[in-house]
């Protein structure tokens, strides 16, 4: 799955990181040069996903669930979108980012691969 996120990084400049991650926060797959920041990354984005949830339950016509965070700083934007059953993709860029690019091509991706993202709830019952 890499060389598909290595592919929305390169087909939009000012990309960082791409990460891939379970709803828990683990790195599933990632596209950039520090491993390290990409497990930092999704475990970040499982407390925004949790947060995320918990405002979409104050609205009363909807399900509750995260579609998109966008999150504007100094120096860049970040992005979080459900990628299918328990699983996101999350993307890092420079402020010089095309916003409305980023969030199609992230979108096309999902629209590719997203049946093949889901992570299943895991057990603490033995295999057997």
């Amino acid at each position: 799955m890499d060389w598909m996120l290595k592919d929305l990084a390169t087909s939009v400049p000012e990309t960082r990181h791409v990460v891939v991650l379970s709803s828990d926060g683990l790195c599933i797959a990632r596209y950039g040069d520090d491993p390290d920041a990409a497990d930092r990354l999704a475990a970040a984005c499982a407390g925004l996903q949790s947060l995320s949830v918990a405002v979409a339950s104050e609205l009363p016509h909807g399900d509750g669930r995260m579609r998109l965070v966008v999150i504007e700083m100094d120096g860049g934007f970040f992005y979080l979108m459900a990628a299918g059953t328990g699983a996101y993709l999350a993307v890092l860029a420079d402020a010089g980012v095309d916003a409305g690019l980023m969030g199609q091509r992230m979108r096309d991706l999902i629209a590719r691969i997203g049946g093949h993202l889901t992570s299943p709830p895991r057990t603490t019952e033995p295999v057997t």
